[in-house]
């Protein structure tokens, strides 16, 4: 799977989402500019350790990660959508965008998006779920369609045993 964030701000949300990438084996897409540096202390803690195992790669604006990705089947997670996220069928090789905080996805480039925009159920009154949460709602549903392949789906206990 593959996840990108148009133009991130807050530092904090970013390192939660490449530490649930890294975890998920899961690719970062970042696309520029961003609201903090990458040497930005919040985003460093929040994804702790995780940095070094994160595939992760930078475009200088949205056109560039087109014209990198040009095959790409892209699902657009924006409050603006018609379809509900666990409504649709996910490929393991697909791209889930997700935008800014306080803006979400431009509109301009939803409009070539339609039918692969997907929404997260709330109340009507609500703005949006913090932009962490929402990567993990929909990338875990479209993992679970996959059977979570590769991924550990059985624990153990440390000191017991079940």
């Amino acid at each position: 799977m593959n996840i990108v964030l148009h133009e991130p701000e807050i530092p904090q949300n970013a390192g939660n989402i490449a530490r649930t990438c890294s975890c998920t084996h899961t690719t970062l897409h970042m696309i520029k500019p961003f609201g903090f540096s990458l040497e930005d202390k919040y985003l460093k803690r929040a994804g702790l350790d995780y940095w070094k195992e994160l595939d992760i790669k930078y475009y200088e604006n949205f056109e560039d990660f087109i014209e990198k990705n040009p095959n790409a089947k892209i699902w657009m997670a924006t409050t603006k959508a018609k379809k509900v996220y666990s409504d649709v069928e996910y490929d393991e090789n697909d791209f889930i965008m997700f935008g800014k905080e306080t803006a979400g996805i431009p509109e301009e480039i939803l409009l070539d998006y339609k039918d692969t925009s997907v929404r997260i159920p709330m109340y009507a009154e609500s703005r949006s779920l913090n932009l962490s949460n929402s990567v993990a709602i929909v990338l875990y549903e479209a993992l679970r369609q996959q059977d979570f392949k590769g991924l550990k789906t059985q624990g153990q206990l440390h000191k017991y045993r079940w």
